[in-house]
């Protein structure tokens, strides 16, 4: 049986606690909020909910959950530790150099940073990899992997057998891949609402019914390829690429968060969506994302490429040592 340390409980933390446990394997919890216990908790719920409704074959049998009042104990005997606690460098740089001094010398050590490098993680000391996962953790299967090529290759190894999809960068760079790209939308979208064009709930709808849509099984480049017909993707780039320059874009320039435009932002997305608790919100996003990669699945295309990979792993023999 293998064993992993979470160390953060909240949306992410518990987000992993819930993946690897449904994967077969123990997990050892540490978080010293009071509240962890019941955030946990009700991830979990979600996540036994809805993961096994994306496979045909069964599931390996739940592990064991612990929790645990101090750090060192936690991640003593794991083979994989996961840091995700807040988003400040001096808060990791503690965090994981606890978690060094005590965990096995061959565990594989992951933070779940949207930002932060290696290079940074591990400055004081670390020796940590970049593990970074979207949520729902124990849905969506791309986890970003960057760091030391034996430790992201094992890493790797261990993500494919718990049904996950690990992307490893050629190099490092702040924020990663996937943030980069959603940091561009979301601050054309900021500007959106700001500037009076759109309201939270219009620029929602203009994702996701229509290239959001299309990016959950080809992507972008694939993408814009079919748009340029049968000519091909330099036919595309010939036709729009000149739009690039047009002075259209606030991509270099971000709105100031002033109190109006937080208050502004935080009405439309009340208006919106405030008729539904986050956890009736998180329960609606599982079952359309179980709907949308089971579909996936008939075709091998994306994210039910990996779930039925994974399927074959579990039929013949199951998840990895």
């Amino acid at each position: 049986m293998s064993r992993a340390a979470i160390v953060g409980g909240g949306v992410i933390g518990g987000g992993w606690a819930a993946r690897f446990l449904l994967a077969g394997w123990d997990v050892a919890l540490f978080d010293p909020d009071p509240e962890a216990g019941r955030k946990v908790t009700e991830v979990l719920d979600n996540a036994r909910r809805s993961l096994p409704a994306l496979y045909d074959t069964d599931l390996p049998g739940e592990g064991r959950l612990d929790w645990h009042d101090d750090l060192a104990s936690a991640v003593a005997g794991a083979d994989w530790v996961q840091e995700s606690v807040p988003e400040r460098l001096d808060l990791k740089h503690r965090v994981l150099g606890t978690i060094c001094d005590h965990a096995p010398a061959d565990a594989v050590i992951g933070s779940s940073t949207s930002g932060f490098k290696p290079s940074e993680l591990n400055s004081q000391g670390a020796r940590a990899i970049v593990a970074h996962p979207f949520n729902p953790v124990y849905l969506l299967p791309l986890v970003e992997l960057v760091g030391a090529p034996d430790s992201t290759a094992r890493a790797a190894d261990i993500l494919r057998a718990i049904g996950m999809y690990p992307l490893t960068l050629r190099r490092e760079i702040a924020a990663h891949i996937a943030d980069r790209l959603l940091e561009a939308v979301w601050r054309e979208s900021l500007w959106l609402v700001k500037d009076g064009i759109a309201t939270t709930e219009e620029i929602d709808e203009a994702i996701r019914m229509g290239f959001g849509l299309r990016w959950a099984q080809m992507g972008l480049f694939e993408t814009y390829r079919i748009a340029g017909g049968e000519a091909g993707m330099k036919h595309f780039m010939a036709q729009f690429g000149p739009a690039l320059s047009w002075p259209w874009t606030k991509l270099m320039d971000v709105p100031a968060f002033t109190d109006e435009l937080v208050d502004l932002i935080a009405g439309q997305s009340d208006a919106q969506s405030g008729h539904m608790s986050v956890r009736e919100l998180e329960r609606l996003r599982d079952d359309n994302l179980v709907g949308i990669m089971r579909v996936l699945k008939t075709t091998q295309t994306g994210a039910g490429g990996v779930i039925v990979a994974h399927e074959d792993m579990l039929r013949h023999g199951g998840p990895a040592d």
